[in-house]
């Protein structure tokens, strides 16, 4: 009985945390110590009563107010009691739903955060307005979060390309001293003769010579609205890995309704972040016309388009160049977006136009990325995700 007593009061305490403590929660459950901490630090984001009293009637509203003194002690508060994924999403929700978004122009704000993606892209949005006393803390942060995810994501990035690249380079009319041996004659097992007690070598691979030079060029063309901003995190953290490698030719471009090359920046990329201008329109036209003009060797090309599709150039000329760099051999991605998020928004009908083409456009998180990449490197399908729903 006691232990039956014992989950009906967690249960009470979990439903009283959740609802908030209004006389209408219905639970009769009082808070004590931490717990009443932690409902304190919900209230203020998600539901603090107006001044007056548990008895007042008012109404709930948001409560942290517009103080960076408060804000600095609820910051600490949430950060002692709840994990790290939460804290990132309370915080992201604070910014939105009290626009605490000056505050993070204060040095010490920006210390007390906890860094992660979504932060990231709403200092990138504020870079123009940022003073100069707090750029040093912001790069600092994105920094941070930046050498987070490439000790997540290099490692299998480059083993994944690296195998992609040593398959696409191997060619089936070897020169006698070019044969892969080993690989020969796995692949033509099937033909083995008893009677002669030998194979048949009806195809024969080759090592592939040109393991020193660059064997693919990568265009990473990236939508720099604002809705797009965790895909230029990763895209940026991606490119810089791309161009680590030598056997690719990596070049980053960003767009809105103007294009920026920030290849020569690939080398650091926060740097490339804080090149980048997140909001404003989208001429994606624009943009691929210049990947397009940068392409020399269109059969050893992989472009990526990361985009939500809406456009604001000349649709039907967007299209035209997609089916010519597809024509001359070039293989082209469409990323709707490149996250952790979610299903995004997406300009549907632009999509199916892509898809028509036989360039399906589709979500990517970044764990999937390098695999996306390998099979256009080998020329062979994607690795959709469903997308239903």
């Amino acid at each position: 009985m006691s232990g039956t007593q014992d989950g009906t009061e967690e249960r009470l305490r979990r439903w009283r945390l959740v609802l908030g403590g209004d006389g209408a929660d219905g639970t009769g459950c009082e808070l004590r110590g931490q717990d009443a901490a932690m409902d304190g630090a919900l209230s203020a984001l998600y539901g603090g009563r107006r001044p007056g009293g548990a008895g007042d009637g008012g109404a709930r509203t948001a409560g942290l107010g517009a103080s960076a003194p408060n804000v600095a002690r609820w910051l600490g508060d949430i950060r002692t009691y709840f994990p790290t994924s939460v804290v990132q999403v309370m915080q992201r929700d604070a910014i939105e739903r009290l626009g605490l978004s000056a505050l993070l122009l204060e040095p010490e704000m920006l210390e007390a955060v906890e860094a992660d993606v979504h932060l990231v892209g709403t200092l990138l949005s504020l870079n123009k307005v940022m003073p100069e006393t707090t750029k040093e803390t912001a790069r600092a942060v994105v920094r941070k979060v930046v050498e987070q995810l490439e000790k997540r994501l290099s490692s299998r990035t480059r083993a994944t390309l690296t195998g992609a690249l040593d398959r696409s380079a191997r060619v089936s009319r070897p020169r006698h001293r070019d044969i892969d041996w080993d690989r020969t004659i796995r692949a033509n097992l099937k033909n083995y003769l008893p009677e002669y007690r030998t194979v048949v070598p009806e195809r024969l691979i080759g090592y592939g010579r040109a393991a020193q030079s660059v064997k693919k060029d990568v265009v990473l063309c990236i939508d720099q609205s604002g809705s797009m901003a965790a895909s230029v995190v990763y895209a940026s953290v991606f490119g810089a890995v791309l161009a680590s490698m030598r056997a690719i030719a990596t070049r980053l471009v960003v767009f809105d309704t103007a294009v920026v090359d920030l290849t020569d920046e690939l080398d650091d990329p926060v740097d490339v972040l804080f090149g980048t201008q997140l909001g404003g329109g989208t001429d994606i036209n624009r943009a691929l016309a210049y990947c397009q003009s940068q392409i020399t060797r269109p059969a050893d090309t992989v472009v990526v388009l990361i985009s939500d599709l809406y456009e604001g150039g000349i649709r039907d000329e967007m299209l035209k160049r997609v089916a010519a760099m597809k024509a001359s051999g070039v293989q082209f991605v469409a990323l709707l977006a490149l996250s952790d998020e979610g299903a995004p928004a997406y300009d549907r009908e632009h999509a199916a136009a892509l898809a028509a083409l036989g360039a399906p456009a589709f979500a990517c998180t970044p764990d999937l990325f390098p695999e996306v990449m390998a099979a256009a490197i080998e020329k062979r399908p994607l690795p959709i995700p469903d997308m239903a729903g």
